[in-house]
């Protein structure tokens, strides 16, 4: 019988979910949690920007190209990332279904080595973080068999 996991996340929190089979329902393997990102991006910073000559008369200074919030969204992707990829070469899964927020699976995505992209076979751009597990069965009927 296939396994197929489904990686329920947004960026602060993840649930990963195992259905072994039609009428088997969903199994609750690990649930995640990153209090990072949902932290104000002030407090994840300790300092005020840099100093950098400008131009002219005014005075420049160093902007970060991305957001402390972006940068922890990231490490985030990246631990869930790692904990597919462990199952992958545990040959736990057979497929996977990624459901999560719109800009966080594409953070997902990028982190997702080709191996595990080659098992996604469903990407559903929504947060279901909040839904119980047998909401999430209704919500994914059309392609997880239960």
């Amino acid at each position: 019988m296939s396994t197929t996991w489904i990686l329920v996340a947004n960026a602060s929190i993840a649930k990963l979910y195992a259905n072994h089979g039609i009428k088997k329902g969903l199994e609750l393997i690990k649930e995640f949690s990153h209090p990072e990102s949902r932290e104000k991006g002030s407090n994840l910073v300790t300092d005020r920007p840099g100093h950098n000559p400008g131009t002219g008369n005014g005075h420049g200074s160093f902007v970060p190209s991305s957001s402390p919030k972006e940068v922890e969204a990231g490490r985030f992707a990246q631990e869930l990332a790692s904990a597919v990829e462990e199952g992958r070469v545990g040959n736990v899964y057979d497929r996977l279904i990624l459901v999560a927020s719109k800009p966080f699976s594409g953070m997902l995505n990028t982190e997702f080595s080709q191996h595990v992209k080659q098992r996604i076979s469903d990407i559903v751009e929504k947060d279901y973080t909040k839904m119980t597990p047998q909401k999430i069965s209704e919500q994914l009927a059309h392609c997880i068999y239960l």
